[in-house]
């Protein structure tokens, strides 16, 4: 093996000299050619700093430059180790062991599994089995990435930095060769973690900072009126998609998801003083409770389907693979080149049946269950037509207060 060569020297951040004099000390590791910056801890007067140590024989100097010994015997040390049994350690690897023992602070991976225990605790409270799921999946993401690409077990949160990020977001990308949405969704439960780290005291600088991933082009999600009108009128080639059919047609009349629809009783109905019967139920995913007006059509599917399930159930829903299945041969069926889920039905009504007839976003939010508006923004998208609409209602509003003299 060739002799690499590794160095430790230390210097003063002058630049965030704080009201007392005093600066933060800087560590540089150099292995070969490549360096890694830290900060040692410690902070010293500018006017007792030369040559990369504290000047004096006074009790703090003494000190000081015992911990800056302290650092390097340790880098030297750490070094060595790994490369009697790696061909190649970075001065990155040698500084995120360094810290962990330097600091004895908390590590991202003992962190992130305190995290998903504390979260797995709340599951069927107001957190989801599945979500609880992606937490898991990006554990292990975070697992195999600092084995296989930094050649640790785990890494000090004081070693998380924007660089941190790109690293794993590449090895995602290229290793994992993940979709796009795939990374966007487990770098955000990654940053989740880091956000609780931050609000905890346990770091102090977001790694995150800067950092946003490629988002692929947004595909239109939720049915055209021109969708739905050949979903109500076309022919079916089987009686049992009729039923697929009705269930997703009440979905998007309604904006309930799947696993929510499956849990409506009758006792979920409920008849106002005028007359308008309600869905009251609370989300399976977030424990938020929602409340939805039945429109004329979800009404009728009730009424065609009662009395046909056992357990007081509303609806007689089909198994999820199963109604995938038949949304495809619907699809088809009925001339809608795109591919359908079922969770389109949900995007549509927050689209096509309430946005698109001037039902408020407040007001969306609250029948789709969110505990954010924001939320609501994601599925609700504004279309041509309602632009339109809107254009022509502010026109003429403004024809009949305005009068342009000629």
């Amino acid at each position: 093996m060739n002799q690499v060569d590794v160095k430790v020297a230390f210097y003063l951040k002058s630049n965030e000299k704080n009201a007392e004099g005093r600066c933060p000390i800087m560590g540089r590791l150099t292995v070969g050619r490549l360096e890694s910056v830290f900060s040692a801890k410690l902070s010293v007067p500018a006017s007792l700093w030369s040559s990369g140590r504290a000047q004096g024989k006074s009790a703090e100097a003494t000190a000081i430059n015992q911990q800056l010994d302290e650092y390097r015997a340790s880098a030297l040390a750490i070094y060595r180790e790994q490369s009697a049994v790696r061909e190649r350690v970075t001065a990155e690897e040698v500084k995120c062991l360094l810290l962990g023992m330097a600091s004895g602070q908390e590590t991202l991976l003992d962190y992130y599994r305190t995290y998903i225990e504390q979260f797995e605790k709340r599951v069927g409270i107001n957190r989801s089995a599945k979500s609880a799921q992606t937490y898991r999946t990006t554990y292990d993401h975070l697992t195999r990435f600092l084995s296989e690409r930094l050649r640790l077990s785990d890494i000090p949160f004081t070693a998380l930095d924007r660089s941190f990020i790109d690293k794993f977001d590449l090895y995602l990308r290229t290793e994992r060769r993940l979709a796009p949405r795939s990374i966007i969704l487990y770098t955000t439960r990654l940053h989740t973690v880091v956000n609780k780290a931050l609000a905890a005291g346990i770091i102090t600088a977001d790694p995150f900072a800067g950092y946003e991933p490629p988002r692929p082009e947004r595909k239109q999600r939720y049915l055209t009126h021109e969708d739905m009108k050949r979903l109500m009128t076309t022919p079916l080639p089987a009686s049992r998609l009729y039923l697929v059919r009705d269930l997703f047609l009440f979905s998007c009349y309604t904006g309930i998801s799947y696993g929510d629809m499956c849990r409506l009783t009758v006792e979920n109905l409920e008849t106002a003083e005028d007359g308008t019967i309600w869905i009251k139920a609370t989300r399976e995913k977030t424990g938020v409770e929602f409340e939805i007006p039945l429109l004329d059509l979800p009404l009728h599917i009730i009424d065609k389907y009662r009395d046909t399930t056992s357990g007081g159930k509303l609806l007689p829903m089909y198994r999820n693979s199963e109604l995938n299945k038949g949304l495809k041969q619907l699809a088809a069926a009925c001339d809608i080149n795109r591919k359908l889920t079922f969770h389109m039905a949900r995007h549509t009504y927050a689209t096509e049946i309430a946005l698109s007839h001037s039902v408020p976003m407040e007001t969306v939010s609250r029948m789709l269950g969110h505990s954010r508006v924001d939320t609501t923004q994601i599925y609700a998208k504004v279309t041509d037509n309602k632009i339109d609409t809107d254009t022509q209602s502010l026109d003429k509003r403004i024809a009949e207060r305005f009068i342009v003299a000629i």
